[in-house]
C-alpha cells in the first residue's frame, strides 16, 4: 500500500505542469491597412502590447493564450461626382487573442521553440467622422462605409527562442497570421491587410 501510495505522488509530481504568466509587447512587421496613397493615408501605430499565459506540458510541448492590443488609425479622401470630396477619418482599438500550442527543442538555458495555432481579432471604440465639401456634412448616425467585418479569425504560425534567466522566461519571437477575412475595405481605396507580421518579447514569470 506504502509503494502504492508513493508511486501516485511521484507521479502527480512528474505531471504537474507550471503555469506561466507575463506580458508580451512588440512591433508589427506589415501595416495593418493597404492603402492607394494618393487618396488615402494609414497612421502606423509601431507597437503591440499585452498579456501572455502558458501552461506548460511534457515533452518540450505548451499551450499559450494571448491578449494583444494595437491602436488603428486611417483617413480616405474620396472625389465626389458632382464635385468636392468626401473624408473619411476612423480610428479603432484592435483586440487579438491568439491561442498556440507550442513545442521547445531539447536544451538547457536557450529553448527554440516554434508554435502554430488560431487567432481571434476583434475592434472595440471604432470611431468615424465623414466631412464633405460643396455638399452638407453628415451629422449621423451613420455606419462605418469601410467596415465590412468587425471580427475575424485567423492562422498563426511562428518561431523563436525561450530563454531561462533565473525566475524569468524571455522569448524573443517572429510571428506570423493569416486572417480570413478583412476588417475594412473601402472601394479599393484602402482595406485591412489579411497577411499580418509581428516581432513579439514575452517576460513570463
Amino acid at each position: 500500500m506504502r509503494s502504492l501510495l508513493l508511486f501516485f505522488a511521484g507521479a502527480a509530481c512528474a505531471f504537474a505542469q507550471p503555469i506561466t504568466a507575463g506580458i508580451k509587447a512588440g512591433v508589427p512587421l506589415t501595416d495593418f491597412f493597404n492603402t492607394v496613397q494618393t487618396v488615402s493615408t494609414s497612421v502606423p501605430n509601431r507597437y503591440i502590447i499585452g498579456a501572455t499565459v502558458e501552461l506548460r506540458l511534457p515533452l518540450g510541448l505548451g499551450v499559450e493564450a494571448d491578449a494583444l492590443y494595437r491602436r488603428l488609425n486611417y483617413q480616405a479622401t474620396i472625389a465626389n461626382p458632382l464635385g468636392g470630396t468626401t473624408t473619411d477619418r476612423s480610428t479603432a482599438n484592435s483586440w487579438e487573442f491568439p491561442i498556440l500550442l507550442k513545442y521547445r527543442f531539447p536544451s538547457r538555458v536557450v529553448r527554440p521553440f516554434v508554435d502554430a495555432g488560431v487567432a481571434f481579432d476583434t475592434l472595440s471604440g471604432l470611431s468615424n467622422t465623414v466631412t464633405q465639401t460643396l455638399a452638407p456634412t453628415p451629422t449621423g448616425p451613420y455606419t462605418n462605409p469601410a467596415l465590412k467585418n468587425n471580427t475575424t479569425t485567423g492562422f498563426v504560425m511562428g518561431a523563436g527562442v525561450d530563454i531561462h534567466a533565473i525566475v524569468l522566461h524571455i522569448s524573443p519571437e517572429i510571428r506570423y497570421t493569416r486572417w480570413t477575412s478583412e476588417h475594412f475595405n473601402l472601394n479599393g481605396v484602402l482595406n485591412s491587410n489579411q497577411n499580418q507580421a509581428e516581432f513579439l518579447l514575452g517576460i513570463t514569470f
